[in-house]
């Protein structure tokens, strides 16, 4: 049985108090985390989830609220954990100097670290399919802020195929890049177009009869979005939410 964990499903802003964006999909071949915001460490505590679970961290854009906590992460799995288990990191171009000049700018450069682990980074090619650690992985391009690299992610693990949005406004093409999958894991930030980098539910609502995923899990939900009680037919995500796939 599979399993995903959502760690944070906030926007970028802690709407309800919810945190930033991660998400730990879990299945017999091991857990991947899908970004990793600024309050992935705390989440995952709170949460009661060892990071030595996680084999792959998969990263949609460089955004704070989506990779923010990386550096953080790794220094706490060196000295709080001490892991040893490889963990690798895998993103848009330029990822590994990404992280390194997050983590000086946060005051905690890499180098001045001795990893326990090997740390192994990887660089996202669009449109073609690559297995990383125990997931195939597809990234495809989304519509969100150009500067930030803006990529979605469909995974595949054994049999169970995941879709997932990263940060995108809408474009015509997002159906046909979820397909098929089981779940379709989508940023849902407003209730109506107000930005033309993040979706709302009611575009998602008009051109829902063009998709063919599976389930859905509406999440990065903004404050207006998170005080509704319904969702127009759609399941919307929450921090500490368990999904069995």
């Amino acid at each position: 049985m599979s399993e995903l964990l959502c760690i944070g499903t906030g926007d970028a802003f802690g709407s309800g108090g919810r945190r930033q964006s991660a998400y730990l999909l879990r299945s017999g071949a091991g857990g991947v985390l899908l970004d990793c915001g600024q309050t992935t460490n705390s989440g995952l505590s709170a949460l009661g989830v060892s990071r030595g679970e996680i084999e792959v961290i998969l990263i949609s854009h460089f955004h704070a609220d989506h990779f923010g906590g990386l550096p953080l992460l790794l220094i706490a799995a060196h000295y709080e954990d001490t892991r040893r288990a490889p963990l690798r990191i895998a993103g848009p171009p330029g990822i590994e100097a990404r992280v390194r000049e997050l983590a000086r700018a946060q005051g905690h450069p890499l180098e001045k670290h001795a990893f326990r682990f090997p740390l192994h980074f990887e660089e996202l090619p669009l449109s073609s399919e690559r297995e990383i650690g125990p997931v195939q992985v597809r990234a495809f391009p989304t519509h969100h802020a150009p500067a930030s690299l803006p990529h979605g992610l469909a995974l595949r693990a054994a049999a169970l195929r995941v879709a997932y949005s990263g940060d995108t406004g809408w474009f015509d093409g997002l159906p046909a890049q979820v397909g098929s999958s089981d779940l379709f894991l989508c940023e849902c930030t407003f209730e109506k177009p107000t930005f033309e980098y993040h979706l709302s539910l009611a575009e998602l609502a008009r051109h829902r009869p063009a998709f063919h995923c599976g389930r859905w899990l509406l999440t990065h939900l903004g404050q207006a979005m998170r005080a509704r009680h319904s969702f127009e037919g759609f399941e919307a995500a929450d921090d500490g939410l368990r999904l069995a796939l």
